[in-house]
């Protein structure tokens, strides 16, 4: 009977090639098992990264896709809140007015034009209100402010106003200042003429909100309100009966005006109904994508926990062997 052996140093040679693939085993099954995803991918997918190629494409255009939702969801949720606090001044402005209007005393005329000139301050805020650094009413021209201070403006109006004493005079005065391109447009709104770009947030969709704050909506509030403050000057020198007419017609004016800053507010309303459904569909695209994408990489955890407990036996078996295999001597044999 013929006894095949191998020497001391073969067999130990062996025993370090077989420990040394064992470990290579368990390490590819311990990062299956901690990932989801195969170590192995060429292997899993025969070579063939086309399909998988294509579906990181798309995620990676999901991706960005998301970003430019995002900014535009923060983009319009400001606007929205910048549009509504305009809206509520120029509510508190018009039902104070008209309150004032059939009132007939200098007290109640200055407070009045105070209101007016506190409210005047928050809508000027209103629409220089900033997202994400960039100016929302400016146009274009998103690194500046589109107005002044209120002092400002009502300085510049003053100065178009001064010496006039009829209603009739003034508020024409008011008129012609605000929608000549050399007034209002020229001394005081700073933004660009120049609508923003449209905002893209799908391969095939964008949405546009070319709202400015020397848009006609915004300008007719501003202006009934500018002379609203300006009424109780004594540069004007109106007479407290035609004061009280003024502030009636100006409260009626800025009333009407108020559905045009709610149309306004329903522009925008509609663009962030559109980015909301938008990024619905592109979380549900996201989500197909990734199991398509795990259906191709992804390890079984079960057939993974299970192989690699019996690595594990391997290596425990082969430790064993090894130390018995050590432990050999002659005498011990003899």
């Amino acid at each position: 009977m013929t006894l095949n052996s191998i020497g001391d140093l073969a067999r130990n040679m062996t025993l370090r090639t077989r420990s040394a693939d064992i470990r290579n085993q368990l390490d590819t099954l311990t990062y299956e098992l901690s990932s989801g995803k195969v170590k192995n991918v060429a292997q899993r997918l025969g070579g063939d990264y086309s399909q998988l190629l294509d579906l990181e494409r798309n995620l990676e255009r999901l991706d960005a896709f998301r970003i430019a939702t995002s900014e535009a969801r923060l983009f319009t949720d400001a606007m929205q809140l910048s549009l509504g606090t305009f809206n509520e001044s120029i509510s508190e402005v018009s039902a104070s007015l008209l309150s004032f209007a059939t009132a007939n005393q200098t007290t109640t005329h200055e407070h009045a034009s105070e209101l007016a000139r506190n409210e005047l301050d928050t809508m000027i805020s209103a629409l220089n209100t900033r997202a994400g650094g960039r100016s929302l009413f400016s146009g274009t021209a998103t690194d500046v402010s589109p107005l002044p201070s209120s002092e400002t403006l009502l300085s510049a109006l003053a100065t178009e106003l001064t010496g006039l004493t009829t209603i009739i005079d003034i508020r024409q005065a008011a008129e012609d200042w605000f929608n000549d391109p050399a007034g209002f447009d020229a001394v005081i709104y700073q933004g660009s003429d120049t609508d923003l770009s449209p905002m893209q947030i799908s391969e095939n969709e964008r949405i546009d909100v070319p709202i400015k704050a020397n848009d006609p909506e915004f300008r007719a509030a501003l202006r009934d309100v500018a002379v609203a403050a300006l009424a109780s000057d004594t540069a004007l020198s109106l007479e407290p009966g035609a004061r009280t007419a003024l502030f009636g017609q100006l409260g009626l004016d800025l009333a009407n005006n108020d559905s045009d800053i709610v149309a306004l507010r329903a522009k925008v309303g509609a663009a962030e109904a559109r980015i909301e459904q938008a990024t619905t569909r592109d979380a549900a695209a996201r989500t197909s994508l990734e199991i398509s994408r795990n259906n191709l990489i992804a390890a079984d955890p079960t057939e993974t926990a299970t192989q690699l407990n019996a690595v594990q036996f391997q290596l425990e078996s082969l430790y064993s062997v090894t130390v018995r295999n050590s432990s050999l001597s002659l005498v011990n044999f003899l």
